[in-house]
């Protein structure tokens, strides 16, 4: 079966409006802030970013230069505090080394080179690659996540063993290239990830992909 992307997003859109992602006041915050999101929720996010504003932090070379102990202690909130520490040094780092800290010169890099050098950096995955991209880069890379995967697979549009990059050329190759788009779309399966298409208890009947499922209902793995 072929998806009918546009359809389901479409119905998403239709149902949820606009969503307006991503949170944050300049392209700097987005990075951090695409760091700092794995593993927590935005809420948690937002007070780590809110400490790191009133420390007068938000600036790149700034943030290159405190020590990773007191980054650390400002990013608390939002959880695994120390190991988030790290990997924020590591992307200053590079952001500092390789760009001189200019995110103009960073994002007018070609996006599969500034992809695979954002992947080297230690522990941004791809999922952290990509939403600096679509969301601090205005690029177009399409932004996979647990919620993308857990709709399309129980929609029998994927397989449920489809990895990353499967699932991202599936939506790549299946929509424009338009940097709107794989802004909203995502949004809008996060909003129904975790609304409706949840892990335990899904919300099917009230779900505006509903009669999309296969005949039985949702698959599951």
């Amino acid at each position: 079966m072929t998806t009918p992307l546009m359809d389901v997003y479409r119905r998403l859109h239709d149902a949820f409006g606009p969503q307006y992602w991503w949170p944050g006041e300049s392209p700097l915050e987005v990075i951090v802030g695409a760091v700092l999101t794995q593993n927590t929720n935005w809420r948690n996010v937002d007070r780590a970013i809110a400490n790191l504003r009133a420390a007068d932090l938000l600036e790149l070379h700034a943030l290159s230069r405190v020590a990773q102990e007191e980054l650390a202690e400002l990013i608390r909130p939002a959880g695994y505090y120390r190991v988030k520490a790290k990997r924020l040094h590591a992307v200053f780092s590079f952001l500092v080394d390789r760009f001189d800290g200019s995110l103009e010169a960073m994002f007018a890099t070609p996006m599969d080179v500034l992809r695979q050098e954002l992947l080297a950096i230690h522990g941004v995955g791809p999922e952290t690659a990509d939403s600096i991209l679509l969301y601090a880069g205005h690029l177009p890379s399409f932004v996979v996540d647990a919620y993308t995967h857990r709709v399309l697979a129980r929609h029998g549009w994927i397989d449920f063993d489809a990895d990353y990059h499967q699932i991202q050329d599936h939506f790549e190759n299946s929509l424009p290239a338009e940097v709107a788009l794989y802004n909203e779309y995502h949004a809008l399966l996060v909003h129904l990830g975790k609304h409706y298409c949840r892990k335990s208890k899904p919300k099917c009947d009230a779900c505006p992909l509903n009669d999309l499922l296969p005949d039985g209902g949702p698959l599951e793995p």
